[in-house]
């Protein structure tokens, strides 16, 4: 009751779930909860950027129970999980991770999880806020597959930062710290079932943790925190400012059902040629076909450092008329400049492109920059 009682002045009621860290969150500092795929996610430990340089410097811990799985079995389980994305996974190994787009039938994103391959028959979507539960199962309803699609009791913790490999040794040895970039192994953690993978959402060197067993939470929390503070690590949230610096989109900011993958510059991850069909490859071939009517960008921004993150979508001007938005806007305090990624219109998406940004109002000016702003081979997190 007592843990309740000082969770309840974030509470939105019971339709919101609490994760299995959520308590131990609260004691280690979490001062606000922002909701993500249905559950509290602790977004706040008192200062954005002492949480950056945390994480650029040492390590943190951040909760992302929130990043549900999805979790696909049986014969069908490789065809079905194909058919589900656009990026060709033919190759994809047992213990291997990849970052993959799930498309609908007119070529829109309906998520950018992460999958991870258990086994030949067996797969977990790890997955950004929208319903792909849901998306999944209705899919099975007519695919004529053998698969069975559910939420699994798994909850994610991440640890991240260049202080992230010594704290995961500390607390569970050195089989864990092998692991090579978008990796995985299974780990028994006295008795209690765990997955270790070397990814996570900061591009720097991180691991997520999955708990595969929600009663152990508590008690992860509070050993990880325990081996690893003596090492640097702070408690800590997903880093708003170092993921636009690495140029990684957020669901529902950046991108939605009405985005495809070749407007956000992830063609990449589109595997037309490959002979699997999946959901949206007609569409996917047309819009290659025709090209698209915008583009996601880099922008600098000028003017007075931003305070926090944008809450409004910014129209981005050019003489005079609407050509782009503002998708996500911050501070770099290690780059020393207002940085943001902005959805714009083809024909004004060429680097050095100068546009007039409408912030509620106050017009400042800015130019269209590469991106990543920060570390753009991704060293840090491929080779850390």
């Amino acid at each position: 009751m007592a843990h309740e009682l000082d969770f309840a002045e974030f509470s939105f009621g019971t339709q919101v779930r609490k994760s299995p860290y959520s308590d131990a969150a609260l004691r280690w500092g979490a001062k606000g909860f922002s909701v993500y795929n249905h559950m509290y996610i602790p977004r706040d430990f008192g200062s954005s950027t002492a949480n950056f340089w945390n994480l650029v410097n040492d390590a943190i811990l951040c909760d992302v129970s929130v990043e549900r799985q999805v979790e696909i079995r049986g014969p069908d389980a490789a065809r079905f999980t194909q058919m589900l994305t656009c990026r060709d996974l033919s190759t994809c190994q047992v213990g291997q991770c990849k970052y993959v787009i799930l498309t609908d039938q007119d070529g829109g994103i309906i998520n950018d999880p992460v999958l991870l391959k258990l086994a030949e028959d067996h797969f977990w979507l790890s997955i950004a806020d929208s319903d792909v539960l849901l998306w999944a199962r209705g899919v099975a309803l007519n695919a004529g597959m053998d698969v069975e699609i559910r939420e699994p009791d798994v909850s994610p913790l991440q640890l991240q930062g260049p202080k992230s490999r010594d704290i995961l040794r500390a607390a569970f040895g050195d089989a864990p710290t092998e692991l090579k970039y978008y990796w995985f192994m299974e780990y028994d953690w006295d008795g209690v079932p765990l997955i270790i993978s070397r990814t996570g959402w900061s591009s720097e060197l991180g691991y997520e943790i999955f708990l595969r067993d929600g009663t152990a939470g508590d008690r992860l929390w509070e050993h990880i925190m325990a081996v690893g503070t003596p090492l640097g690590l702070k408690p800590g949230h997903t880093s708003s400012i170092r993921r636009i610096e690495a140029g990684m989109l957020s669901y529902h900011a950046d991108m939605n059902l009405a985005n495809n993958p070749y407007e956000l510059n992830m063609d990449r991850l589109v595997n037309l040629n490959m002979e699997a069909d999946f959901i949206g490859k007609a569409a996917l071939t047309r819009i290659k076909e025709n090209g698209v009517s915008q583009r996601l960008v880099g922008l600098e921004i000028e003017g007075a450092p931003f305070v926090g993150s944008n809450d409004f979508f910014w129209p981005l001007l050019k003489d005079g008329s609407k050509v782009g938005t503002v998708t996500s806007a911050i501070y770099s305090p290690r780059l020393e400049k207002n940085i943001a990624l902005g959805l714009v219109a083809a024909g004004h998406t060429d680097i050095g492109t100068h546009l007039i940004v409408d912030k509620l109002g106050e017009t400042r000016s800015g130019v269209v920059v590469r991106i990543p702003f920060h570390d753009p081979q991704k060293s840090l997190a491929v080779a850390g």
